[in-house]
């Protein structure tokens, strides 16, 4: 990684204001998941330990962007940050104007406070320069350790870094780095695998990867619009009828590169209860949907990995949140612990897929941003990475 990190800049009695995504479900005032709220901890802790005062801001949820909504309070948030650290978190009550300024400049060094959720103000989402300016007066250096957003252009991610010396945290480089690995140069054979339910959305990762990997498993949703370009009739299957053309062009030129599956789980209805049955993807019967890979296609594509030195996973393989449909999801997952390889998961779905496995500790790197982690296998630039100093 070319960019700056916290390690290459001088915190000493500094106020630092760090970008964080602790975009984390919350209900009833609970929060159900804090990983990405742990994640950040060793960044926190590193600038703690080098005598700086430090400014965390994130947003949470979609807020209309008039102003103070409870439901999407990062307070919860404090709280639980104030456990893991343990030691007190200051809560400011909005992410900029004069009462937070004054709270930031009395931040003593070893001192945390988090701002209340930036998305309180719409024009925060435009980078709006004015918003960008006002957060820069909170501090001296600006951490983004928030890869979640890194492919949003807006003033707590990218405008900022107008105003203030640009670094990386550590959460930021361990994305980059592996990310980058599956990327640039990676140790081969490499394997991508692709899921989800649109093809639409990844098209532009698709063709990425097909310059680089070895083999792309596709599953999920998504696969079924191969099979229609394929002739197959898929019954009430989820297909993209405009995006037939490209999954044909995608299999013309890629040839045997693209394994789909070769067995479906299909339902009756859109419904944990309704019956099922595994059939060839060309034996769909009308009225009937496929939901899920079935066990012929997850010894296939166990046979696809077998020897792989890095793999990239991206999407479900069906309708995982069912859990008559979650068995292909879970399977995959469990084939990637047991690779002598470089497992990377790109975060979202797939993320949550491989914790609800039990497997998550197993894999190399699993990605806090579902749609950064994306944009950047497709090979675009994020801008709140771009953003960052160079080395």
């Amino acid at each position: 990684m070319n960019k700056k990190t916290v390690r290459d800049v001088d915190l000493k009695g500094k106020r630092v204001l760090m970008r964080v995504d602790y975009n984390v479900p919350i209900q009833n005032g609970v929060i159900s998941d804090d990983r990405r709220i742990r994640e950040t901890l060793p960044t926190i802790q590193y600038i703690l330990d080098q005598g700086a005062a430090l400014i965390l801001m994130s947003h949470l949820g979609r807020p209309a962007g008039t102003g103070y909504e409870a439901e999407f309070s990062l307070k919860p948030v404090a709280e639980r940050l104030s456990e893991l650290l343990g030691r007190p978190v200051k809560f400011a009550p909005d992410c900029i104007g004069p009462e937070v300024e004054a709270m930031a400049a009395a931040l003593q060094p070893g001192e945390v406070m988090l701002l209340e959720n930036v998305r309180f103000h719409k024009a925060e989402t435009k980078n709006d320069p004015e918003i960008s300016r006002q957060l820069a007066k909170l501090g001296e250096i600006f951490v983004n350790d928030a890869f979640g957003t890194a492919h949003r252009a807006q003033s707590s991610t990218e405008g900022v870094a107008h105003y203030l010396p640009a670094v990386a945290g550590f959460l930021m480089e361990k994305e980059l780095e592996f990310l980058s690995r599956a990327t640039e140069n990676p140790e081969r054979p490499y394997v991508a695998i692709l899921g989800g339910a649109k093809i639409s959305d990844k098209v532009g990762v698709i063709e990425n990867l097909l310059q680089k990997c070895d083999r792309l498993l596709i599953g999920g949703g998504m696969a079924n619009t191969f099979f229609k370009a394929m002739g197959f009739e898929v019954g009430d299957s989820l297909v993209e009828d405009e995006a037939v053309p490209t999954a044909k062009a995608i299999l013309d030129s890629a040839g045997s590169r693209v394994v789909l599956p070769v067995d479906v789980v299909i339902a009756d209805a859109f419904d944990n209860e309704a019956n099922t049955r595994v059939v060839a993807p060309n034996e769909v019967p009308a009225g009937w949907r496929i939901l899920d890979i079935g066990p012929k296609t997850v010894e296939t594509f166990k046979s696809a990995l077998t020897g792989a030195k890095t793999v990239v996973w991206n999407g479900p393989m069906g309708v995982f949140e069912m859990p008559r449909f979650a068995e292909g999801t879970f399977a995959i997952a469990r084939l990637l612990a047991e690779l002598d390889a470089t497992t990377v998961i790109g975060g979202g779905d797939s993320a949550s897929a491989v914790k609800k496995a039990g497997v998550a500790d197993k894999m190399s790197h699993v990605s806090t941003g579902g749609g950064a982690s994306l944009e950047f296998l497709e090979g675009k630039v994020l801008p709140g990475v771009a953003a960052l100093q160079d080395k």
